[in-house]
């Protein structure tokens, strides 16, 4: 099956580069036909995404840390594009500090910018996206094992995670009436940038290879491939929910 995006317009946010799981969302949905649009945060990470992208008119400045910039982004996303089908969400950060040795460690103030982040974040961008979402639309966001369980070195972000998960739940309630879907996908660890930013991100990922069911590691492609059926009007009765994809991980 081929196509099933086809004349839809879907908005990326938190490409990085090559290696990020937005960008393996955005090719999977492009490869099905959708005109993807991206978002960066500053000029100085726009460098990074230049580079994959060929067309910069389909390039939008937006911090998520800023309610201003996230109206200013969509509006100009309405102005070039008209209304849009979807949303991946794909923003996360932490400190390194917040992500090793004893969750005690957590600083007050490196906990609230990693709720800020990872978990309102989606809520402000659902705000403004809301607007200019067709119905129906969908809005996909990105999530991680350690925010059921106690993972090492994930801490902080785990519990921005579980946070970002019940937003999930929220958002498919009260955006329902609006013919919106809300849902996440809790990908297995592959390596990326955000990985990288773990400590014993190595380990890590051996460990989760020996927990795969056949013993391979989850693919961008794969990820990005379920992130395509989430996007499209086959996923029309699933809402509110955290799909795995993971090869099985999380059974373990």
């Amino acid at each position: 099956m081929s196509g099933f995006l086809d004349n839809k317009k879907i908005l990326v946010m938190g490409v990085a580069n090559n290696r990020s799981i937005a960008w393996g969302c955005a090719q999977a949905m492009a490869k099905q036909g959708a005109e993807i649009i991206y978002t960066y945060q500053n000029e100085r990470l726009k460098k990074f995404i230049s580079k994959l992208v060929d067309d910069e008119d389909h390039l939008i400045e937006c911090d998520v840390t800023s309610d201003e910039s996230i109206d200013k982004a969509f509006s100009e996303v309405e102005q070039r594009f008209g209304k849009i089908d979807g949303i991946i969400h794909a923003i996360a950060f932490a400190k390194k500090e917040e992500l090793s040795g004893s969750i005690l460690n957590s600083t007050r103030a490196g906990f609230a910018q990693a709720l800020d982040v990872s978990s309102y974040s989606l809520l402000a961008v659902a705000k403004a996206g809301a607007k200019i979402l067709n119905d129906p639309a969908s809005i996909v966001t990105l999530t991680y094992m350690g925010s059921e369980r106690a993972l090492p070195s994930y801490n902080t972000m785990g519990i921005a995670k579980a946070a970002l998960e019940s937003a999930v739940r929220y958002l498919a309630r009260d955006l329902g009436l609006e013919g919106i879907r809300v849902n996440a996908i809790s990908a297995g660890a592959m390596k990326t940038s955000a990985v990288s930013g773990i400590a014993g991100h190595a380990d890590l990922l051996k460990v989760s290879k020996s927990e795969t069911v056949d013993g391979i590691n989850v693919t961008q492609e794969e990820v990005g491939n379920v992130c395509a059926f989430l996007m499209s009007d086959l996923a029309s009765g699933v809402t509110g929910d955290v799909i795995f994809v993971d090869k099985g991980v999380h059974l373990r």
